[in-house]
């Protein structure tokens, strides 16, 4: 009987989810705090299935390796639910990581504050040789069927360091903050963001927080890398990898229920207490520059002057958690906070009033449950965050019903909170109508909009988040192995080419450039040759056989060059079809668009030396082949983003060829003129061989009808795939001799 292996949960993060801290010769662990540490430990204490049987954490220690073993020798420590490989890593490396590319550069770039980004090349080789040392430690530690779950921006070069070293691992990846345009991304050095982007590409799945985030990253791909993607799947050296968006759910019932907790009622107890029948306002924010705290101020100062009737009955709690105390520029921003508070509070405090309690430390959960319970309204206007789990929080806390939320439209939980009042967290003048609105609101209004909420909230909790990530990871995987393409092989000929010779009927459907013949620095100069000449004369000689070149030409070089073979030619794309018998039959041209896309190609030739456009009649190519490969790849990856958005909404489609870009009217492709001819005379045997995007039309509707091949590498629709197009000509002489 086969021996059942473990399933093993292995999630690796930058730090560790605690630390441990030594006093007096005793060691005690502090759970760390943040988003991810907390989503992740309700998940493993509330997770009751078995579906591991282990579950790993993987990250850098801040504590010192002895102490580790100190620690993890201890017969009296508490049972974890998972257990914890730490990693150590040199201070100095460390510190070059973390405060130098990590919070110097990605923090500040990815959350849209350019002007605060440090372009370091030393930060950036330690961002990359970290990244290695979480490989290295992996590799060793990964074992067959282990489930890999890496988190977040300081680790997105690992994904591809795994694959490279184990290329069946199975590998999801989560972004927590946010995923910049493109515009922003590009921004940095040429070298670094090819590897941010393949590193990430290594994964299996990608997941973020919204569909805002998911566009971006497939934008960036696109324009980087030169992946175009289809329904959110990128195809990777023939691997499938998905980019999805998981909005990061809370433990619900954790603060939902906290009411009935004896710490949180007393704390609850004695902020009602002390605010009396005075309404209160609620902040409570990590120490930095994205989460808005001196706009927020403003804003509450806005307020005050607007609304002289409000002084005294409302009072400001924030809370500010310290955070990076190491990076100079969030001390910074604590003394401007600090300076903010205490202008504002001297302006209008009273003997018996002052308008902003402030606090500069970190809270209990009683003391963050009490408070969120207090609070009648929420006030959180992060200038950007990846998703912001203060405002859900917030809104699991109201068991009441009661409460108003004030969120920032700039918070990837608006794109779930949309019953909040949503501001722009930079206008004061908005923000303050919105407190007055939130203070003002009828309590039927506050419950109808918070019910909606809460159910949302139940119905995607932290649970399902990881739940939900998991699953589409394993559906990856079985997809991938779905798409596997099979190489024609000596057998694989052997048996096309009997099933060839034993059918009554055959039709065989063969695009030209790159498959009939090689590439030509000019399309006129890919002339067919004579061997090419009389293999098809050969083909097309037995009655039984149809044989369709099938092609983007221009139908004038397909007649001049075929015109004394009984074949079907098939001319851009399918927009015009001649039969054996010699007619052609051609689709109304519309001209109207192209002036408006020409001067756009135009331009484009005159900045990449080499390329041409080609105009026929239904299409426009910009092809890029005699471009330097660099200058080409970057200029077409322009090109495309361009002319995306220029034909937006008008009928007409853009293809990413094989060193071509393509516009042409849409509904027009090969699949579509392949199965018309299909139809026209049904045959018992059907084989489509392409090697470019637009035979990826003709293999999909040829799917269940007959054998399709791709000529060359990459992902494709075709059941099988050849090396070469020298093959293609191998198997076809297969077919006849």
């Amino acid at each position: 009987m086969e021996e059942k292996k473990n399933r093993r949960l292995v999630l690796v993060s930058n730090r560790l989810p605690f630390q441990l801290l030594e006093k007096n010769k005793r060691i005690t662990l502090k759970e760390s705090d943040g988003g991810l540490v907390s989503a992740l430990k309700s998940y493993f204490e509330r997770e009751s299935s078995h579906a591991f049987d282990e579950k790993w954490w993987i990250g850098s220690a801040d504590f010192p390796e002895k102490r580790w073993e100190g620690f993890k020798h201890d017969k009296k420590r508490r049972p974890q639910d998972f257990e914890v490989e730490p990693l150590f890593l040199d201070t100095k490396l460390y510190n070059r990581f973390y405060n130098g590319f990590c919070n110097a550069t990605l923090w500040p770039l990815f959350h849209y504050f350019p002007s605060f980004v440090e372009f370091d090349d030393d930060t950036f080789r330690a961002y990359e040789e970290v990244n290695q040392r979480f490989a290295d430690k992996l590799i060793a530690f990964l074992k067959p069927g282990d489930l890999l779950w890496i988190h977040d921006y300081q680790l997105m070069l690992l994904p591809c360091m795994i694959r490279k070293m184990m290329p069946d691992a199975t590998i999801g990846f989560f972004l927590h903050i946010p995923f910049p345009n493109f515009e922003i991304f590009r921004l940095m050095h040429r070298s670094w963001k090819e590897k941010i982007i393949h590193g990430l590409l290594g994964a299996d799945l990608l997941g973020f927080h919204t569909q805002e985030y998911v566009q971006h990253f497939l934008k960036t791909v696109r324009m980087v890398a030169g992946l175009d993607h289809y329904y959110r799947a990128i195809y990777v050296n023939d691997r499938i990898v998905k980019a999805d968006l998981f909005p990061l759910g809370i433990d619900y019932e954790k603060f939902n229920h906290a009411s009935d907790q004896l710490p949180v009622k007393q704390q609850k107890e004695v902020v009602l207490k002390n605010f009396g029948s005075r309404k209160i306002i609620f902040s409570v924010d990590r120490l930095d520059y994205t989460k808005g705290v001196t706009h927020r101020l403003a804003g509450f100062e806005r307020f005050l002057e607007q609304h002289g009737t409000w002084r005294e009955k409302v009072v400001f709690i924030m809370v500010v958690v310290p955070s990076r105390q190491i990076i100079s520029k969030y001390n910074q921003r604590r003394k401007l906070i600090e300076e903010q508070v205490g202008r504002i509070n001297g302006k209008y405090s009273t003997l018996t009033w002052q308008p902003i309690i402030y606090r500069y430390s970190h809270l209990s959960f009683a003391e963050l449950s009490a408070l969120y319970q207090s609070a009648d309204i929420g006030l959180i206007t992060p200038l950007r965050d990846g998703m912001n789990l203060v405002a859900k929080e917030y809104v699991a806390s109201q068991r009441d019903g009661r409460g108003t939320l004030i969120l920032s439209e700039l918070a990837g939980a608006a794109s779930e909170l949309g019953e909040a009042i949503l501001v722009n967290p930079v206008d004061k003048e908005e923000m303050a109508q919105a407190i007055f609105t939130a203070l003002t609101q009828p309590e039927e209004t506050q419950k109808q909009n918070m019910a909606i909420l809460q159910q949302r909230l139940q119905e995607y909790t932290v649970i399902h988040w990881v739940n939900d990530f998991l699953k589409q990871l394993q559906e990856v995987k079985e997809l991938q192995k779905e798409q596997e393409t099979k190489y024609v092989n000596r057998a694989a000929r052997t048996s096309i080419a009997t099933a060839f010779k034993a059918a009554n009927s055959r039709h065989l459907f063969l695009d030209y450039d790159g498959t009939l013949v090689p590439f030509a620095k000019h399309p006129r100069e890919a002339v067919p040759d004579k061997s090419l000449l009389q293999l098809l004369a050969r083909l097309s000689a037995d009655d039984r056989t149809q044989v369709t070149i099938i092609s983007g030409r221009a139908y004038p070089l397909l007649e001049g060059w075929f015109r004394n073979l009984p074949i079907n030619l098939v001319a851009e794309h399918g927009a015009a079809i001649r039969h054996p018998e010699g007619t052609w039959n051609e689709q109304s041209a519309d001209q109207s668009w192209k002036p408006l896309i020409r001067p756009m190609l135009d331009l484009f030739t005159q900045r990449s030396l080499g390329s041409f456009v080609e105009e026929k009649d239904h299409t426009l190519a910009w092809h890029y082949r005699n471009v330097d490969a660099e200058l080409g790849f970057v200029r077409s990856r322009e090109l495309l983003d361009n002319l995306y958005h220029l034909v937006r909404n008008a009928q007409l489609q853009v293809i990413d060829g094989n060193k071509v870009i393509e516009v042409r009217v849409a509904g027009v492709d090969k699949g579509v003129a392949a199965r018309n001819l299909i139809q026209e005379n049904p045959s018992d045997f059907v084989l489509a061989i392409g090697d470019d995007k637009t035979d990826e039309d003709m293999f999909k509707a040829l799917a269940d009808k007959g054998i399709t091949i791709k000529v060359g590498p990459g992902h494709t629709q075709a059941q099988y795939t050849v090396p070469s197009q020298k093959e293609v000509l191998g198997l076809l002489h297969q077919l006849v001799d």
